[in-house]
């Protein structure tokens, strides 16, 4: 998995989006819940369609600096194969899924054209 930008810890704001399909939802589900309650955040909608610039179902989950060290690796440990890009959310969004892009797990494809 060379050239793969795993997380760092480099901007006040951050968005982890959760990959998911129709064989890993339930888990998926769970998976978020447990994110939000643990930690005390924002968690999105568990979308069964593709939205915005991505390429497969997804969830956001909207956390700041102070909680990257303790949910980073948490998101790790327990995303049970799950791809999460996790990105700086700095206001330009193209900038966010691309420069600003780090993954736990296989890079999804992410449609850049929506974000131009």
């Amino acid at each position: 998995m060379s050239g793969i930008k795993r997380p760092v810890n480099a901007h006040d704001f951050y968005h982890a989006h959760v990959y998911f399909d129709a064989e890993t939802v339930d888990y998926a589900s769970q998976f978020f819940s447990s994110a939000g309650e643990k930690f005390g955040l924002k968690v999105g909608r568990v979308h069964q369609k593709l939205v915005g610039p991505h390429t497969r179902w997804s969830c956001q989950i909207l956390f700041a600096a102070k909680d990257f060290d303790a949910l980073i690796p948490w998101l790790e440990e327990n995303r049970k194969g799950l791809s999460v890009l996790v990105h700086g959310d700095t206001g330009n969004d193209l900038r966010d899924h691309t420069e600003y892009a780090y993954w736990l797990g296989k890079p999804v494809e992410i449609n850049l054209s929506v974000l131009k």
